[in-house]
């Protein structure tokens, strides 16, 4: 059986800035899920609905000079640094979700503010995959949990086994000993498009610079359920937490439109793009006062046209924000 924590935990990875809404969707749909999610993890006030254990933070990006042979998106084209504004979270609408869970993702989200009017953002979470590869079987998924009947949960993964390959990967790998020492992937695939006007379809990864450190069974269990912000405030204090956002690039074949598949990373090419540093806490007010949105994307950055998780986000974004703030 899949823990149902993770099951429940979203990619919806959530925080602070722009609001834009697709019309892919209705908003009921987007409604039903938010609601599914309360659902499960119960309805908090003033709180995200997803990704609702948080930390805001604040640092730069610096570009490498191979990013520009990727993408004219300012970030990647233009001489850096670049501040930005980012979350650190924990999977699930659980605003106390321990951080001991192995079976559930962290989140890191970046805002990046260029000037007026000329924003991006970039969403990842600990596993290079996705639950669900399109709303109606997030829904479904999200239904079986709130039911909390083993038998109907079953029936679930037994009619849609792609929903395991999330759980899976994280079972089989240590409890993050810091939001700054795990891997993040954007499990979307995205295009990006050089001055010359070439294309690369590319998915984001980001490495620890001082690579990944997991905790031992029995370290966890020894460890406070909030550990998280204390060690990351201690770790901050001796200096930045560094990570290489990486382009895995695709090939002809790599599947663009399920983020429930794995791209072989092993047998890809991937670009350094540059260097994320994470300098300093920030007041959680900052990132509350919108969404970081992963379809929120510059000139030379497009999101996957025929992914069906990807649009609704913006969409269950701008319920779950709409519903926090009144």
């Amino acid at each position: 059986m899949v823990p149902t924590r993770l099951i429940a935990a979203a990619a919806f990875v959530a925080a602070a800035f722009v609001v834009p809404v697709s019309s892919a969707y209705a908003e009921a749909d987007a409604e039903s899920l938010i609601n599914a999610l309360n659902s499960v993890f119960g309805k908090h006030e003033g709180v995200r609905a997803a990704h609702t254990n948080g930390i805001c933070v604040k640092g730069s990006f610096t570009p490498t000079p191979e990013a520009a042979s990727l993408s004219k998106a300012p970030h990647f084209s233009r001489p850096g640094p670049f501040p930005v504004i980012g979350r650190f979270s924990m999977g699930g609408g659980d605003p106390a979700a321990p951080n001991t869970q192995k079976d559930n993702v962290r989140g890191l989200a970046l805002h990046f503010n260029f000037d007026k009017d000329n924003t991006t953002d970039l969403v990842m979470i600990s596993a290079p995959i996705f639950v669900a590869k399109d709303p109606d079987q997030f829904l479904a998924l999200l239904t079986a949990v709130a039911t909390k009947d083993k038998d109907k949960i079953g029936a679930f993964f037994k009619a849609n086994p792609e929903s395991t390959g999330q759980a899976n990967f994280l079972n089989a790998r240590p409890v993050p000993a810091s939001y700054t020492s795990v891997n993040y992937w954007g499990v979307h695939a995205f295009t990006f498009t050089n001055a010359k006007g070439e294309k690369h379809v590319v998915k984001y990864k980001a490495l620890p610079v001082g690579g990944e450190t997991g905790l031992s069974d029995d370290e966890a269990k020894a460890k406070a359920p909030d550990f998280y912000s204390p060690e990351l405030k201690d770790r901050l204090a001796k200096g930045p937490a560094e990570f290489t956002l990486t382009a895995i690039l695709g090939e002809p074949g790599d599947p663009t439109d399920n983020p429930t598949t794995l791209w072989p990373e092993d047998q890809r090419k991937s670009v350094k793009l540059g260097t994320i540093s994470i300098s300093a806490l920030e007041d959680n007010a900052t990132c509350d006062a919108g969404v970081f949105d992963p379809t929120n994307v510059v000139d030379g950055i497009e999101g996957p046209e025929n992914d069906k998780i990807f649009p609704m986000r913006s969409q269950a974004y701008a319920v779950s924000f709409s519903r926090r703030a009144k």
